[in-house]
């Protein structure tokens, strides 16, 4: 250990100018075996500094180095575990409990007692040893008193001590001077011994001679004494002095504390107070504005209102804790709670006398819009019950019942004033839809799906429920064909359809502006009064909804119910919900009045449909640009179903008409009813449907009706007796044709194509089966000579056929002299014209096509005959000039 420790001092220590004095071999306890060194060391420098240092061996040699080091003043415990039996566990509490277990109880023994010297001779802080024998105290406790605690004596601490740098170098001067003292060191330690006497005896004599000096200097130190106890007396006195002073200050202190908390709970009693005062203080004019307020004036309204924002702002002040313990406090909280109670009350008994009051007010103005089409302007009502809607706001907030309460009072009152509005507009549209015009009146006798339909009828036209003029016309349509009409398109009526012929144009254009007007009129009403109710209730509406409602729901059970019955305030959504809700029970009767116009209007003629669906097309599409989910939309959106529901009705019942139509066995079949009623259609769709938003529908009807319009004409000229099947299809799809072509329909143009070859086919089918009977022997002659050449016969060998040579053809050339031919082509004329209708004029095309026709067949024959009887001199009696004279004057003197 001995050497250890002289190597620590050498390696470690000596470089850092520390002394080491005393050191144990320990490992930390409960781990794995880890020997390290703990040493005592002290500074040889003034102040002197006493540390305890952890010294361990270097994993990669054989030398220390230094790992960690503690401040003796640090050091709190030092517990030996056990005063009595030998443990080698001790603990030292530094900043934490380091446990440790030494090698022997001896050098736990020898350490702590270092530990206890040290602390005795350099630290004013007294360690405490727990658990450390007495014994080992008591023999480290330095004899006699007077003792220097600050001596030299490091023997006293351990046996050994380390030669600093001066005494080191003054024997190195000695050992200089003598030189043998290396050679012969028993001579040097004699010459030492020899210098050390002398020295000892220089001392004494020294001592002996300041003896008298020592007495002087002990007479002095009595007296410094002497005067050191009189200076303790004067300390005392005055530290006596000095405390009474400090007791004194500490009362003032204390004083002083007493009154600047007494201060700082003044201030704060006064803050709270202030706050109070401040917060929950309503002014009296408040007060009275709240009580006798005049809601009537708009000073009155704007004194009422800034006196309600003010309640509000009083009784929702954010009160701080224990405020609400106060007993002013509670009777405020109460008074307010009655002021807010008393003003509810008024306000919404003043505001259900405005809504009674104006109920009253526009009913008085209803008669001078009976005779207009126009609906009565609620702008001023709204204008002045908007001055209100502050109020409102507050109201919903402070007594949700008494707000939901006026809610329902509002549409109870305002329903039954919009029914009486809308009832008495729709009823002056029916007027001028079906009493203005003659053609309408005939409609008064048509059932009535609706009993209020009825209902209005019978007061404009008396309680019979007929209005005057005759029916029968309704009966009879004649669409004209060579000067006649079918007469099966009496029983087309009776499906609930007429022609479109039987109606004015103006007549159409009437219903149309009527009922674009009506429409003008519903949508700024609706959204002026939607815009309203929004504002007026403070509900907002411009936010999308995650899904709408449809009118079924009933209104007492539905969700608008059940958030009244909440009496809490709604969300956006049901916000947006409520105002559906309240524009569908104020303007209930908006969809089954335009219901039952628009069944007027399709029962006064089935092409009004078209116009409807126009027009209503097109306000639900600016209905739903503004606001898809709205109540405007939705209804328009609903009607525009039954409209359109009409339309497609409309299209069936032509198609079922033209599938229903019976020829005359009698008479020619000319152009068919189908055919014009299409072509009427076609014309009025496209001047209605000109930059229209439901185009697509129109397509889409176009496509149905164009072929069901082929297949039956086709149908008919199949069934024709009277007229051959080619003239009817061809006179059909060339009109089908024209039609076409005039009106330029896109979704059509294959059907254009196909309706022209349709007709270019017949007429030519039609041409060549006439021009067969003018010239048919002719026709049968060279009809057999074509066959004899198809047989293999060559053609300059046809004339040798007995039935086929030149006389029997000179035979046949002779039959048919010009005259005779020009008598053939007149007939072929007149009969061509007795198929031909006059309203197609197709004669002179059809009588031209002949012409071309039989000069191709002349030119045909003529070829055969060179051919065939070459150099046979026989020619034909008639020549292409006297064909082309013959067709012209034929067909001017027709």
């Amino acid at each position: 250990m001995t050497a250890i420790k002289h190597a620590l001092q050498r390696d470690i220590f000596t470089p850092n100018d520390e002394r080491l004095l005393s050191i144990v071999n320990v490992c930390k306890a409960g781990k794995k075996k880890k020997n390290c060194f703990l040493c005592a060391t002290v500074t040889t420098e003034r102040p002197v500094q006493v540390k305890v240092v952890k010294v361990k061996k270097s994993d990669k040699g054989d030398f220390y180095k230094r790992q960690i080091a503690w401040a003796l003043r640090d050091l709190a415990v030092v517990d030996a575990k056990d005063a009595i039996k030998e443990n080698p566990e001790f603990d030292l509490h530094f900043e934490k409990i380091y446990k440790w277990v030494a090698s022997s109880t001896a050098e736990k023994n020898a350490f702590i007692s270092c530990i206890w010297k040290l602390n005795q001779r350099y630290l004013r802080k007294k360690i405490d040893f727990v658990n450390v024998s007495s014994q080992l105290l008591e023999e480290s406790v330095p004899s006699g008193e007077n003792q220097s605690v600050t001596g030299g004596d490091e023997e006293a601490v351990d046996e050994y001590q380390e030669l600093n740098a001066r005494e080191e170098q003054d024997i190195e001067i000695m050992m200089e001077g003598c030189e043998y003292a290396i050679s012969n060191a028993e001579a040097f330690a004699e010459k030492l011994s020899r210098e050390l006497q002398v020295l000892d005896g220089a001392n004494i004599q020294s001592i002996m001679a300041s003896e008298k000096q020592v007495n002087i200097l002990m007479k002095l130190l009595d007296e410094a004494l002497k005067e050191v106890d009189q200076i303790e007396l004067k300390l005392s006195s005055y530290e006596e002095m000095l405390q009474s002073v400090k007791e004194q200050m500490d009362q003032i202190s204390e004083s002083n504390h007493l009154i600047h908390l007494s201060n700082t709970n003044n201030v704060k009693l006064l803050s709270e107070i202030e706050f109070l005062v401040n917060h929950m203080d309503l002014a009296k004019g408040h007060i009275k504005a709240l009580q006798e307020g005049d809601l009537a004036s708009s000073r009155g309204i704007e004194a009422c209102t800034n006196a309600a924002d003010a309640l509000l702002q009083c009784m929702n002040v954010a009160l701080r804790p224990g405020h609400d313990m106060l007993l002013a406090v509670k009777q405020q909280q109460q008074r307010f709670s009655d002021l807010r109670e008393h003003f509810a009350r008024r306000l919404a008994s003043h505001l259900n006398n405005v809504f009674v009051q104006q109920g009253h007010d526009q009913s008085s103005t209803l008669a001078q819009h009976s005779v207009e089409l126009t609906l009565p302007n609620h702008h001023p009502f709204h204008r002045d019950l908007l001055r209100y809607a502050k109020l409102m706001e507050w109201l919903k907030s402070t007594d949700y019942g008494k707000y939901e309460g006026l809610t329902k009072n509002y549409m109870d009152y305002l329903s039954r004033l919009y029914e009486r509005e809308i009832k008495d507009f729709f009823e002056v549209a029916k007027i001028k839809m079906t009493g203005t015009t003659k053609e309408s009146k005939k409609f008064a006798t048509l059932p009535r799906k609706e009993s209020a339909v009825k209902q209005e009828t019978e007061s404009l036209h008396g309680s019979s429920g007929k209005l005057t003029g005759s029916t029968s016309s309704l009966n009879k349509l004649s669409v004209q064909s060579s000067g006649n009409r079918r007469s099966q398109s009496s029983s087309l009526l009776d499906m609930g359809n007429m022609s479109a012929s039987d109606l004015d144009v103006a007549d159409r254009t009437k219903f149309d502006k009527i009922f674009e007007q009506v429409l003008s009129e519903l949508e700024p009403l609706c959204l002026a009064e939607q815009d309203f109710i929004s504002k007026f209730f403070k509900l907002q509406q411009h936010q999308s909804m995650p899904g709408t409602m449809t009118e079924a729901e009933d209104l007492d059970g539905g969700p608008f119910s059940r958030q009244y019955n909440s009496g809490t305030p709604l969300p956006v959504s049901s916000e947006k919900d409520m105002i559906r809700q309240m524009m569908i029970k104020i303007f209930r009767c908006i969809e089954p009045e335009l219901n039952n116009l628009i069944a007027l209007g399709d029962k006064i003629d089935s092409f009004n449909s078209l116009y409807m669906l126009v027009k209503m097309s097109h306000h639900v599409w600016t209905a739903q640009n503004v606001d898809p989910a709205s109540f405007l939309s939705t209804t328009l959106g609903n009607v525009l179903v039954t409209v359109k529901r009409n339309f497609d009705k409309c299209i069936s019942n032509q198609i079922r008409q033209m599938e229903e139509v019976k020829i005359s066995k009698k008479s020619k079949v000319g152009i068919l009813p189908f055919v014009a009623e299409f072509e009427e259609f076609a014309g009025l769709a496209e001047s209605i449907f000109k930059n229209a938003e439901r185009r697509g529908d129109l397509d889409k009807a176009y496509t149905k009706l164009i072929r069901g319009v082929f297949v039956n004409v086709e149908k008919v000229a199949n069934e024709s007796q009277k007229t051959p099947r080619d003239v009817v299809m061809m006179e059909n799809f060339h009109h089908i044709f024209a039609t076409l072509s005039r009106l330029k329909i896109s979704c059509l143009e294959a059907e254009k194509k196909e309706a022209k070859q349709k007709y270019t086919d017949h007429l030519q089918s039609y041409v060549i089966y006439s021009l067969g009977q003018p010239l048919e022997k002719l026709n049968h002659f060279f009809e057999g000579v074509e066959a004899r050449v198809a047989q293999g016969i060559r053609e300059e060998e046809v004339s040798y056929q007995l039935a086929f040579n030149k006389q029997e053809l000179r035979k046949v050339i002779k039959e048919y002299p010009g005259k005779e031919v020009k008598k053939g082509l007149d007939n072929l004329y007149k009969k061509v014209d007795k198929h031909l209708c006059e309203e197609e004029n197709l004669l002179q095309v059809v009588w031209h096509s002949m012409q071309d026709e039989f000069i191709r067949q002349y030119k045909h024959f003529e070829g055969l005959i060179a051919r065939c009887y070459p150099g046979s001199g026989v020619t034909m009696e008639f020549t292409i000039q006297d064909i082309l004279d013959y067709c012209s004057s034929i067909a001017q003197s027709h």
